[in-house]
């Protein structure tokens, strides 16, 4: 009965102090919430804007609030430019987008072949979880709200089965997983520091339903209602700020505010903290899951891109911050002139008291072949003098329309297909490279977070994706290559990340016919050597067509594989060889570091030598033939 007594009063104690875990956390994420409200109030106003509902603004208690009309005729519609140029801006940041790639630390063949590895793996992921359709999204929001991050976990239930445990349960070999995740659902401990590696502790809260909870930790929780922009945002005067615009709003039933808070390490806890509350219990307390850091050291699983940085401030700005004051004034202008116009064709008529019905003449109007009657010996009705349109609404809305592409940073050709004042092959040519220049603060973030994203996935498939790895890769001729790798070959604090510069498919093109015609390109006889064909037409779409008649590619790959072979055995030439190219491979080998910190290096460096030997003889053979 004692031993009983003692367990349970020590259940207890853990479960107090469970629930004051659950408390401190659930109690730090309403002030940051609270100390984050005017910045999310602005993204709230700036998706609005970008919707269509153009007719709100933030109150001094810092809700986006529905603006009264003046008088009841007002007119109020909305002619969006703000959604135009962010799709403007968006389609080119699509179209720039960087490819990542790892370049080899040096011209070793050991290193050579973990960037290969690398950039394979990272080809292979980006297929797997769909990676370009979440940097298309986390692009969107980075646009919208100035801020969006990826968030990088390894996915135990992802990848392909393996097998099945004792209870017939499907076994994973796991897989990595990134997802676009907006900035209302990220709180830092700090708002003024701009980048992640400044910020001591993040919570990430995502609205989820009860049933998710027990699924993933088991543990029983209370949902209820979770309403509000992406289940965080308040009620406004009875209305959700989205309602007006039609946006999708979060409304769970039987849900959760689900709130993951990282701690980065620290001298108390070496490799960081991770704490996972919801519905007031703790569901998980450790250390950070993931090795994603440099030298080997854990890390946020997240990476921040932004639109436009701000100094001082962790949530960049947007474009649209600075496009809205110039679109309410573009509203304005063109409703004040559509109320002009309604005036001159309409008419204002004046009448003197008494002399008609005014209420039959203000429900009818003049309809044509009406009869007007008006009392014997008083004034006959006669229309205002209301004056032209003046030339100061066309001088304004123009004026206004040039204030767009010079504060977004897109010209209107990016927007129209034939610009209004640019004509000249030359005058085109400037635009675009300004629009280039504009972006290239925004193209550099994008790029950014881009490496660091491809950094952590490696990171993370070192640390879990073990010794027998399968995975499909294309080589660089095109051939498929299944094969297993081993997680610990990818070494990337010894390779460096290198992105595809971020131009158009139609300014490479251009770039290389300048240097074919420059004879740049070719060798000192003046022809194209192989390499180089195959590169150009890879780069015009013809990769395929070039590689089914080239076979330098195949063989070069042959000599790779008899590398591989004669480390364990004597492998023999064979006569179709293109010996030149078998060669200078096999002598590569030779003059590597991998060769030269091999332990049997006598007996291979022997094995080689009769190798190539034997290649030099089948070439004598058939020049002699």
């Amino acid at each position: 009965m004692e031993d009983l007594s003692i367990k349970e009063q020590k259940k207890r104690e853990k479960e107090r102090a469970e629930a004051a875990i659950a408390q401190e956390v659930t109690n730090d994420f309403l002030r940051r919430r609270e100390e984050r409200r005017s910045v999310e109030s602005g993204w709230v106003l700036n998706m609005n804007f970008f919707s269509g509902n153009q007719y709100c603004d933030v109150s001094p208690l810092g809700d986006v609030v529905e603006e009264d009309k003046r008088f009841y005729w007002q007119s109020r519609r909305v002619f969006n430019h703000i959604a135009p140029t962010i799709d403007s801006r968006i389609a080119k940041l699509e179209k720039m987008k960087p490819e990542l790639r790892v370049r080899a630390f040096s011209d070793e063949d050991g290193d050579v072949q973990a960037a290969k590895l690398a950039t394979g793996v990272l080809k292979y992921v980006q297929d797997r979880i769909g990676l370009k359709e979440t940097e298309s999204k986390a692009i969107a929001w980075s646009e919208v709200c100035g801020s969006a991050f990826y968030k990088i976990v390894w996915e135990e239930n992802g990848g392909r089965q393996v097998a099945v445990d004792l209870e017939n349960r499907p076994i994973f070999e796991g897989e990595v997983r990134v997802t676009a995740v907006p900035p209302f659902e990220v709180f830092p401990d700090r708002l003024n520091v701009e980048d992640l590696d400044d910020v001591g502790s993040l919570i990430h809260a995502q609205a989820v339903s009860a049933e998710y909870v027990f699924e993933r930790f088991g543990v029983v929780v209370n949902g209820g209602d979770v309403s509000g922009v992406l289940g965080y945002s308040e009620p406004s005067a009875g209305k959700l700020p989205f309602e007006s615009a039609g946006l999708n709003v979060t409304s769970l039933k039987d849900g959760v505010l689900l709130l993951e808070r990282y701690t980065k390490p620290s001298r108390e806890n070496p490799n960081g903290k991770l704490e996972i509350v919801a519905g007031g219990k703790l569901l998980y307390q450790g250390d950070l899951p993931y090795i994603n850091g440099e030298r080997e050291q854990r890390g946020f699983p997240f990476v921040k891109q932004d639109c436009i940085r701000l100094p001082g401030a962790f949530f960049a700005s947007s474009v649209i911050d600075r496009l809205i004051p110039v679109q309410r004034a573009y509203n304005a202008v063109r409703n004040r002139k559509h109320e002009f116009l309604n005036r001159l064709s309409m008419g204002v008529l004046t009448v003197e008291d008494g002399s008609v019905d005014v209420d039959e003449l203000a429900e009818e109007g003049l309809l044509p072949g009406k009869v007007l009657v008006y009392r014997q010996g008083g004034k006959a009705p006669e229309m205002l003098d209301c004056g032209s349109v003046p030339s100061e609404f066309k001088d304004e809305e123009e004026w206004l329309e040039k204030e767009f592409a010079l504060i977004s940073g897109v010209s209107d050709l990016s927007q129209n297909s034939t610009p209004a004042r640019v004509t000249s092959a030359t005058g085109l040519q400037l635009l675009l490279s300004q629009d280039e220049s504009r972006l290239s603060a925004t193209v550099g973030s994008v790029e950014r977070a881009l490496k660091e994203v491809g950094r952590q996935i490696l990171r993370l498939y070192r640390q879990f994706a073990g010794t027998a790895r399968l995975m499909t890769l294309a080589g660089e001729n095109k051939k498929t290559q299944v094969f297993y790798f081993n997680a610990a070959a990818l070494a990337v604090n010894d390779v460096q990340f290198e992105s595809q510069e971020a131009v158009t498919p139609e300014e490479k093109r251009a770039t290389l016919l300048k240097l074919y015609e420059a004879g740049l390109l070719t060798n000192e006889d003046g022809k194209l050597t192989t390499e180089n064909k195959n590169r150009i037409l890879e780069a015009f779409g013809f990769g395929s067509y070039e590689n089914a008649r080239d076979i330098s590619g195949l063989h070069i790959t042959k000599a790779n594989e008899e590398n591989i072979d004669m480390r364990e055995r004597n492998v023999e030439p064979d006569e179709y060889d293109d010996h030149d190219l078998h060669i200078g491979e096999h002598t590569r080998f030779l003059l590597s570091s991998e060769f030269k910190n091999s332990e049997n290096r006598a007996e291979l460096k022997k094995r080689w030598l009769a190798h190539i030997e034997a290649h030099k003889k089948l070439k004598k053979n058939k020049k002699e033939e």
